[in-house]
């Protein structure tokens, strides 16, 4: 009688991230289990195994057992309740010293909760934030594991494996304590919103305010994407502007309703930017727009009222193109410096330990937000990691001093022509007022002080004070 076969590694939840990850694991020779309470995904995953070193289960029980101990069971589930209720699953089947990993965009307090939990009962766990959609996951994502270090280095080699690469260097890096890499994902998203976002207005400003059809556009894309806006996002919208459905004559672009979804984590980077006092305009402006689409109904009723947006610029295009591609760098180099300084306070508030040099350098392969950009983040933050904003290195300020004025441009004209860009106003802005070394919030003070007796400071005198703003009768 043949000994069972073990296997190295297990999946919970065969969706498309967790196929593809594990489909990967298998390529590089990693013995892989996966389970789905769906037996058919198990069925595809083993027809699907180049190697043949992957198993599927639909049963818990029997997927538990066919793992080497100590066990590494990862979990690419949705967020929230489920991820609760399959780690209860397998506590009764799983032993002290074994491992679990939330891959999923989990908020990163459920992340503390479980690390807590889980402790408390011998088990290891980390979240670890995945990017790159089915086909990083297939060929090699960009992952952010935080938490559990010396957990994570039992299952590093299988992840080092997987990941994309760059410069024959790994994706993947330990990103720092407790729930550091799904607070890490988390920011990357909000970036991620920002950028698509602000490629959106990019594309409304070259349809409404420039009259470009679709083929010019992409032609623009193309020619940006070999340039110093290499990235990701670029190449998706460039290869968005080429797509048309088998036998149509025009896009499929243009038979899509102008509504945007979202799963929520661009909502969450917001939030928490809030609650840590550090300004993303950017990403708040992304969520912001598309919640508005979603009201369809009345953005035509008001259109009914206060007329269409027309918006023709009356500008040289071929100029003000050059001035577009200066202003959307500017709105690039904004959107990562916002997110980074996020990241920043985070790492004091939290504790995290975060290394800001390293989460750029495997930002740069296999994820969403990847781009040449992310080069100058890293040797930014290689020359000072103590560097406190982004915009005060010398190098990245060069960057900015050289695309400024193309934003000033853009908003400029697209503001007078009524185009609705609140990303690339938002930037702008920010950057004016990061850059004042004094802004009007004296005024504020003085008002919170007048109508709530809530004190303001002196220049150059210590304590609080307080002002009768009126004189009593």
């Amino acid at each position: 009688m043949s000994t069972p076969t073990k296997y190295d590694f297990g999946m919970i939840g065969l969706g498309v991230m967790g196929r593809s990850l594990l489909l990967n694991m298998g390529d590089h020779g990693v013995k892989g289990a996966g389970f789905d309470k769906d037996a058919s995904k198990g069925q595809s995953l083993e027809q699907e195994s180049t190697n043949g070193n992957l198993k599927g289960f639909s049963d818990i029980k029997e997927f538990v057992a066919s793992l080497n101990t100590p066990r590494a069971i990862m979990m690419l589930v949705p967020a929230g309740k489920i991820v609760d209720d399959v780690i209860e699953e397998l506590l009764p089947l799983i032993d002290k010293g074994d491992l679990i990993i939330d891959g999923g965009n989990t908020f990163y307090t459920d992340t503390n909760r479980r690390f807590d939990y889980l402790n408390g009962k011998g088990i290891h766990f980390f979240g670890m934030g995945v990017s790159g959609g089915e086909e990083g996951a297939r060929r090699g994502p960009s992952m952010m594991p935080g938490g559990d270090k010396d957990a994570y280095n039992v299952v590093k080699p299988i992840f080092e494996a997987i990941a994309a690469k760059v410069d024959g260097e790994p994706c993947v890096a330990y990103c720092g304590t407790g729930s550091a890499g799904n607070f890490v994902k988390m920011v990357h998203n909000g970036i991620e919103y920002g950028v698509m976002q602000l490629l959106a207005e990019t594309y409304e400003i070259m349809k409404k305010g420039l009259g470009l059809d679709n083929a010019a556009i992409e032609k623009i894309f193309t020619e940006w994407n070999e340039g110093r806006l290499k990235s990701f996002l670029v190449e998706v919208t460039r290869d968005i502007f080429r797509y048309k459905a088998p036998g149509a004559d025009h896009l499929l672009l243009d038979d899509i309703k102008d509504e945007a979804r979202s799963k929520g984590t661009g909502k969450w980077t917001s939030q928490v930017a809030m609650d840590l006092q550090a300004p993303i305009p950017t990403v708040d402006s992304s969520v912001a727009m598309r919640d508005l689409s979603k009201y369809k109904d009345l953005r035509v009723k008001a259109e009914g009222i206060y007329g269409g947006v027309e918006g023709k610029l009356d500008v040289d295009t071929a100029a003000f193109i050059k001035s577009l591609e200066e202003a959307f760098y500017f709105n690039l180099i904004i959107s990562y410096a916002q997110g980074i300084h996020m990241l920043t306070r985070a790492s004091v508030e939290f504790n995290y330990g975060l290394n800001l040099a390293e989460i750029s350098k495997i930002w740069r392969g296999g994820c969403i937000i990847r781009s040449l950009f992310l080069q100058n983040i890293y040797e930014a933050f290689s020359g000072n990691p103590e560097l406190e904003h982004l915009l005060l290195d010398n190098g990245v300020a060069t960057e900015v001093k050289g695309a400024v004025g193309g934003a000033r441009t853009v908003v400029s004209a697209i503001t007078a022509a009524g185009i609705a860009a609140p990303c690339y106003t938002s930037a702008l802005s920010y950057f004016d007022a990061f850059r004042s070394g004094r802004m009007p919030s004296n005024l504020i003070q003085a008002q919170r002080d007048y109508f709530g007796a809530h004190t303001y400071e002196l220049i150059g005198k210590e304590g609080t004070f307080h002002t009768q703003w009126i004189p009593k009768n």
